[in-house]
C-alpha cells in the first residue's frame, strides 16, 4: 500500500481541475468552428474525454497529461488558423486529420505504458 501525502492529493486535484478547465476551453473554442468540421470537433472532444479518464484512473502521469493537453491545444490552434479564411482546404483537413491521428496514438501509448502514478 502506497501512502500519499496531502501535497500529492492537492497536486492531483490541481491536475483534475486543469483538465476540466482545458475541456471547457476546448468546447468553447470548438463551438465557433463551422458545421463542416463537426466530425473533427467531436473527435477532439472524445480525445479530451480519454485524457480526462486517464487522469482520473491514474493511467497517466502529470507529465503525460501536460504533454497531451499541450498537443490538443496545438491542434485547436492549427484548426483556428485553418478556418481563418472561412474555408477548410483539403490539405488543411488532411493536416488536421494527421495531427488528430497522432494525438490519438499518443493518448493510447501513454495510457497503456507501464508508467503510472
Amino acid at each position: 500500500m502506497v501512502k500519499h501525502s496531502m501535497q500529492e492529493d492537492f497536486d492531483m486535484k490541481k491536475i483534475i481541475v486543469f483538465v476540466g478547465i482545458a475541456n471547457l476551453a476546448g468546447l468553447f473554442l470548438l463551438s465557433g468552428v463551422a458545421m463542416a468540421s463537426e466530425r473533427g470537433a467531436h473527435r477532439q472532444f472524445r480525445q479530451q474525454v480519454r485524457i480526462h479518464q486517464g487522469a482520473m484512473s491514474g493511467d497517466l502521469t502529470r507529465g503525460e497529461i501536460r504533454e497531451l493537453e499541450r498537443e490538443q491545444l496545438r491542434i485547436r490552434h492549427v484548426k483556428r488558423l485553418a478556418w481563418r479564411d472561412g474555408v477548410l482546404d483539403p490539405w488543411e483537413r488532411a493536416r488536421l486529420k494527421r495531427m488528430q491521428d497522432r494525438a490519438n496514438h499518443h493518448i493510447y501509448r501513454y495510457k497503456h505504458n507501464d508508467v503510472g502514478r
